[in-house]
Formats: C-alpha cells, sequence, structure tokens
C-alpha cells in the first residue's frame, strides 16, 4: 500500500526560517568580534572580584537577575566559559542560590537553542528523514524523558548538541525544559559547591581543575543516575517482548 502521505508535494524550504538560527549565529560572533568572551573566566574574575562582590552585597536581587541573563547568553551562544561561570555562580551566590541561578540560566539559554534549531530547521528534517531517523524519532520520543535525561546527566555528551538533537527528533518543549533542569542539577550543584570556596583558591593565586567532575567519587554517581533515568525504556522493551 502507499503512503498517501509520501505523494504530496512537498513545500521548498525557505532561508526565511533559518533566522532564528541566523540570529544566534550573528551574537555569537559579535561576541567573539568584540572579544566580550574574555570576561568569562579566571582572569576575569581575579581583575574584577572586589566590585561583583560588592555589587552582589548591594544590589542581590540585581544581581541575581544579571546572572541568570549572562549565564543564558553564554549557553545560547556555546561561548566557553560556562564551567566557570558556575564556579563563579557558587563564589558569588553560594552552594544553593549559586546552583539554582545556574540551573535557571542555563536551561533558558538551552531552550533557546532548541526553539531556534526547532522553528528553523527541524520540522523540515523530519519530513524528509529517511526509514531509519523515523524509526529513531519514534523511539526517542516515545522515551523522550529518559532519554533527554541520560544526555544531561552524563558529562561525555556536549551541551550544545544536546539542544540541537531532540528539536531534530520531534521532543516537545516541555520534556526538554524538564529534563534539562533536572539533568544538570547534579552536576551543577557540585561545581557551585567547589565555586563557593573559590574564594581561597583565588587568594592563594591558583585555579580549580576543571576535570574534577571526572574523579569516581563525582563521576559514579551521576553515572548511576544517567542509568537509572534509562530504567523505564528497558522496561518497556522487557513488557513488550514479555507480550
Amino acid at each position: 500500500m502507499s503512503d498517501l502521505g509520501s505523494s504530496r508535494p512537498r513545500a521548498p524550504f525557505r532561508l526565511v526560517r533559518l533566522w532564528p538560527l541566523a540570529l544566534l549565529a550573528v551574537a555569537a560572533l559579535a561576541v567573539f568580534a568584540f572579544r566580550l568572551d574574555r570576561y568569562v573566566g579566571f582572569d576575569a574574575l581575579r581583575t574584577h572580584r572586589a566590585d561583583l562582590v560588592a555589587f552582589v552585597a548591594a544590589h542581590a536581587t540585581a544581581a541575581a537577575v544579571l546572572f541568570v541573563l549572562a549565564y543564558a547568553a553564554v549557553t545560547a551562544l556555546s561561548i566557553p566559559g560556562a564551567t566557570v561561570m558556575t564556579l563563579v555562580g557558587g563564589f558569588l551566590f553560594g552552594t544553593l542560590l549559586g546552583g539554582t541561578l545556574v540551573t535557571v540560566g542555563a536551561t533558558v539559554g538551552a531552550t533557546v537553542v532548541f526553539l531556534a534549531a526547532k522553528s528553523s530547521l527541524g520540522d523540515y528534517l523530519l519530513a524528509r528523514a529517511g526509514p531509519a531517523v523515523k524509526k529513531m524519532e519514534v523511539g526517542f520520543r516515545a522515551n523522550a524523558l529518559s532519554y533527554m535525561l541520560f544526555l544531561r546527566l552524563v558529562p561525555a555528551f556536549p551541551f550544545f548538541v544536546v539542544n540541537l538533537v531532540p528539536a531534530f527528533l520531534g521532543v516537545s518543549l516541555k520534556i526538554f525544559v524538564i529534563a534539562t533542569a533536572v539533568g544538570i542539577l547534579p552536576a551543577t550543584f557540585i561545581y557551585a559547591s567547589v565555586g563557593s570556596s573559590l574564594g581561597v583558591l583565588l587568594d592563594a593565586g591558583a585555579t580549580p581543575d576543571l576535570g574534577f567532575i571526572l574523579e569516581p567519587q563525582f563521576l559514579l554517581p551521576i553515572v548511576g543516575l544517567a542509568l537509572l533515568a534509562l530504567v523505564p525504556v528497558v522496561y518497556k522493551r522487557w513488557r513488550s517482548r514479555d507480550r
């Protein structure tokens, strides 16, 4: 039997659809052209440490809002330094508040990329995907929350890539936001906790090793949570085979 949907003429791709991704690309280029990325790093923190601490103390609410916006921009534009900013969040606001602000900022920034990719290319690519991709799409969407949590929890998967792939596989906005916010919590609060004592390292003229998250005492619990997120997927497959 022929697929009636496949016989319908497909609408041509229009470049205007790319404007959300193009806007992000232009903004990212502007950041690097004006070297704004130099403000995201330990050198900038050392230089402006006293001013930042004073501003947070005098304008706590405004500082929190500005930090969330800055983190969202760093995430959306894929500017290197998000890990450093997470440490800085813990340093300026403490583990609990700093980790919360990072989670909000990262989720907002990731959602901007997700929506830009979904509106620009997501539906178009899905409509033209082959059988293999369609099958992967069905499997991913059926277990979207579990797969998304796994991808967010495991630090081996680049954050930017995990923002894009769900957009091309038809994941809903609700699932994306929930999985992103929950999935980044463990690593975020670990970094924020380390960042809360960052002042001691700065006073000693040292900087933390950003790879400490890969040490067994941190990595193994996170991997354990990631595997736990896949339990519903395994259970569904076991139940389908048992029938």
